[in-house]
């Protein structure tokens, strides 16, 4: 091989590494803005996301008709609460079987929604019967039933559950 075609065949190389490192360059640079691309569209889906979470909830409870129902218990209570249920205008509406930790965080002063729901402007009947164990072990069922003026607007009640006593009712109602 003469000089000249090494020559040659050197610069050739040394081209073809430029051209390599700058097309590189160019793809990490593409790489970048790519990276930048998708993160921007995982964005705005996060964000329709969210819309569209609210929009369904406006759509299954619209306003007008929508009711939640929450249970507290006094913090000086010593029954253990075993399950609640609640029927409104006579139809089932929920069932709940209370772990430890729910029972324990109620006893703490925390707050459940134990029902979300629709119902129609108007009178209705509500249900609730809760069951426990009073501190000697004894258990105990007990049901109460209320009635509830339902108006255009969102209703929130609120149970208070406390365990049987001395004449007291162990479940009372308010709004919340």
């Amino acid at each position: 091989m003469s000089r000249l075609d090494r020559a040659l065949l050197s610069l050739l190389i040394a081209g073809g590494l430029v051209a390599s490192a700058s097309a590189e360059k160019l793809s990490g640079e593409q790489m970048r803005s790519l990276d930048g691309q998708v993160q921007e569209i995982k964005s705005d889906v996060l964000g329709i996301a969210s819309e569209l979470s609210n929009l369904e909830e406006r759509l299954l409870y619209p306003s007008g008709t929508q009711i939640a129902i929450f249970v507290s218990v006094p913090a000086d209570e010593t029954f253990r609460l075993d399950a609640v249920q609640i029927h409104i205008n006579g139809e089932p509406a929920t069932h709940h079987i209370y772990s430890y930790k729910e029972l324990e965080a109620l006893q703490n002063g925390g707050v459940q929604r134990l029902y979300s729901g629709n119902v129609p402007t108007g009178g209705h009947e509500l249900s609730v019967t809760m069951s426990g164990k009073q501190k000697g072990g004894t258990e105990f069922t007990e049901t109460d039933t209320f009635t509830f003026e339902k108006g255009v607007e969102p209703l929130a009640l609120g149970l208070t559950l406390a365990g049987p006593g001395l004449g007291k009712t162990g479940i009372q109602i308010g709004e919340w």
